[in-house]
C-alpha cells in the first residue's frame, strides 16, 4: 500500500527548526503537548527528532541552568539519544511497521530530504489490525471479551 494514504502532511505537523532555542522547542512542545517533534532545516530537510527526554537529560546535565537563561541555549547543543529514521515517500508498510516498533512517528522525506510530513504510530496499527482481524469483527470481540 502507498504510505502517502497514510501522511499526515508538514502544514498539520508540530516541527521545531534546527535553529531554535532550547526555550523554544520546550514551550512549542508543551503548547502542542507532544512528546517528540521533528527537527527541520531552514531549507527544510528533516534533521532528526527531539524528545522530552532529551531536554530532561540536557537539564539534568546543567543544574545551574535557570528557565530564564533557556533562551540562550541552541537546541542544537542538546545531545539526542535517539536517531528517529525517515523513510522516502516510496517506501513500503513494510518499513513504515519496523521503524514504529521505536518510533512514535515516522518521518517522511522526498527525494531531495526534504521534509514532507509524518505517518504516526497509531495509524501505522490501525492499518495492521484491519490486515489481521477479520472485517467487523474487532470491535465485537473486544466487547465481548471486556
Amino acid at each position: 500500500m502507498n504510505i502517502a494514504f497514510f501522511l499526515l502532511p508538514k502544514q498539520e505537523v508540530v516541527c521545531v527548526n534546527e535553529d531554535a532555542t532550547l526555550r523554544q522547542t520546550l514551550e512549542r512542545m508543551e503548547r502542542h503537548r507532544y512528546s517528540a517533534v521533528p527537527v527541520i532545516s531552514e531549507t527544510g530537510e528533516y534533521k532528526s527528532t527531539v524528545t522530552e527526554g532529551d531536554l530532561l537529560w540536557y537539564l539534568k546535565a546543567n543544574p545551574g541552568l535557570s528557565f530564564e537563561q533557556l533562551h540562550r541555549v541552541s537546541l542544537s547543543d542538546v545531545p539526542l539519544r535517539m536517531n528517529n529514521l525517515a523513510v522516502s515517500i516510496d517506501a513500503n508498510m513494510e518499513d513504515l511497521v519496523s521503524l514504529a516498533k521505536t518510533q512514535n512517528f515516522v518521518p517522511v522525506v522526498d527525494d531531495m530530504n526534504r521534509f514532507i510530513g509524518i505517518v504516526r504510530r497509531s495509524d501505522i496499527i490501525d492499518y495492521c489490525e484491519k490486515l489481521l482481524l477479520p472485517f467487523g469483527s474487532n470491535d465485537k470481540e473486544v466487547k465481548s471479551e471486556a
